[in-house]
């Protein structure tokens, strides 16, 4: 299993890293002074300040570096290292199973929770050497409020939070039959302990308690200190390993303990088609991803009201907004925040591109090419819902964002410019989708360079405008060519110019995938 993962989990760990130096070298520059600490402060003590960051308590005691790093990133890259360890346990358990690899070495002499056992522990060393990374790397940072104590406790929160929702994932691997449904089971709790975090800071933080992002959070790095909070994360992650052990010696290898759903006894009049096959596949990820954005657009739109407030003398920041138009300071925040909710949906584009690619190498898509289906509309059933998905994601994202906004502001006109401003990026995902489509038509194995195009739409479009990166950067990506409404006018040039490339690329993916080999198992 490390041989397997020698690439993802250096990669995971790293982009981990990078994204907390990256984090506290802003913070640090943004709110080097006393004022602007304060005004921060002022505007994060709001309910929707609170439901996006943390616990009201980080906001005392002048909100240094470190207090604000834990106070505002803690919960969402708590989120991201849950997710890598679901996904470690989930590839190496239930992916095993269901390929039936899992079974030929269970054929040799090798222990019934071996695989369980090897899983977790990848999970764990993953988790932590990201959590020394993290205390070295923060503890020798010099910034304001960091301490040594303090970086080692916060590193050791990442890697409490992480082993706990390895053994979340350990649990839910034995539930389902299929990896999807068990990552879907975990995330949905990842997700489950956001929302009840965010609720109970809201409020007055019992919720919080009911969160083990809660309990991390309020071990209080940089701030109190508080190591017993980890006995909490620990302690339940071994109740859940415990049981998945002995919930995996109930059950046959490859089967689950929930018993799958009988069927219809004949197919609707979708699934007979290459698109409503599709859509069947990607359904659950697809509404998994609209609620998502949907709920991430409010999220940011309740700031709207006191965003001028919050960014009260920070200097960089206003010269950012400036260069993205010369519109008012809340549509120039907007258009700068659309960049984050775009990004969002170009993630589900790129997974829902790269769809064909798993069922290619599971060897599920030969016998489907084998009757009278051709695999132009094999492989354009999936990019199609890729297309449709990805629109749908952006336009719920901008609705979300304009409906909270215009609460926020009082300016019920928000919420048809933030949701016109969010379908503007439109083509950009196109493009996103046929640089996936090239890839994998011509090849199939550097599949996963198709992640390239949101992660430098990220760290150029959004990044870059608090880092003031050169901007023929931004260039590059196609997300940067996009009018950056409602702070700009309108400009159909590059939407046109953006859809034919998206169209090209398309077209090029396809008629690779049509004169090349199938990969089978």
């Amino acid at each position: 299993m490390l041989r397997r993962d020698r690439v993802r989990v250096p990669v995971w760990v790293a982009a981990l890293l990078l994204a907390h130096v990256s984090t506290l070298s802003e913070l640090t520059g943004l709110y080097g002074g006393a004022e602007a600490r304060a005004s921060l402060a002022e505007t994060m003590a709001s309910p929707a300040g609170l439901a996006m960051t943390g616990p009201r308590h980080y906001l005392d005691g002048g909100y240094e570096a470190g207090a604000m790093l834990s106070h505002q990133v803690l919960g969402f890259y708590g989120v991201l290292v849950a997710l890598m360890s679901v996904l470690i346990v989930v590839r190496h358990t239930r992916t095993e199973e269901e390929t039936g690899r899992a079974e030929l070495l269970r054929s040799a002499v090798v222990g019934r929770h071996a695989a369980l056992t090897a899983a977790l522990a990848v999970a764990v060393i993953a988790d932590v050497l990201l959590a020394a990374l993290l205390g070295l790397t923060l503890g020798g940072s010099g910034a304001d409020g960091t301490t040594w104590q303090g970086a080692l406790l916060y590193g050791a929160v990442f890697g409490g939070l992480g082993v706990f929702f390895a053994a979340v994932a350990a649990v839910t691997a034995q539930i389902s039959e299929h990896a999807r449904g068990a990552s879907g089971m975990a995330i949905g709790v990842i997700g489950l302990a956001f929302v009840l975090r965010a609720a109970g800071d809201v409020g007055d933080g019992t919720l919080s308690w009911a969160s083990p992002i809660g309990w991390a959070q309020r071990s209080y790095p940089f701030a109190d200190d508080r190591w017993w909070p980890l006995l909490l994360m620990l302690g339940a992650a071994c109740a859940a390993a415990a049981g998945a052990y002995a919930l995996s010696g109930r059950r046959d290898v490859g089967a689950g303990l929930r018993r799958p759903r009988p069927g219809r006894r004949t197919a609707s009049a979708a699934l007979v088609r290459p698109l409503g096959f599709a859509l069947r596949l990607q359904r659950g990820m697809l509404a998994g991803f609209c609620c998502g954005a949907l709920l991430l657009g409010a999220m940011y739109g309740s700031l709207l009201g006191d965003v001028e407030e919050m960014l009260e003398g920070v200097a960089v920041v206003k010269e950012a907004l400036a260069e993205a138009g010369g519109a008012g300071f809340v549509e120039s925040f907007a258009s700068t925040v659309m960049i984050v909710l775009a990004v969002l949906a170009a993630v589900f584009v790129v997974i829902a591109s790269l769809r064909p690619r798993a069922e290619e190498s599971a060897g599920r898509a030969e016998p489907l090419l084998s009757t009278g289906l051709s695999r132009v509309r094999w492989m354009w059933s999936h990019l199609a819902v890729a297309l449709l998905g990805g629109t749908l994601t952006l336009v719920l994202a901008g609705l979300g964002f304009g409906l909270t906004g215009a609460a926020s502001t009082g300016d019920g006109g928000l919420v048809l410019s933030l949701t016109a401003a969010a379908l503007a990026y439109a083509p950009a995902l196109w493009v996103t989708a046929g640089v996936a489509a090239l890839i994998y038509g011509w090849l199939p194995r550097a599949a996963a360079a198709a992640w390239s195009v949101p992660v430098y739409a990220f760290l150029a479009g959004y990044l870059g405008q608090i880092l003031q990166l050169p901007g023929w950067m931004n260039d590059i990506s196609p997300f940067g060519h996009v009018p950056r409404l409602p702070s700009d006018d309108m400009d159909w040039t590059p939407v046109l110019l953006l859809s034919l490339t998206a169209a090209v690329l398309l077209a090029a993916g396809l008629a690779g995938f049509r004169r090349r080999d199938l990969e089978t198992k």
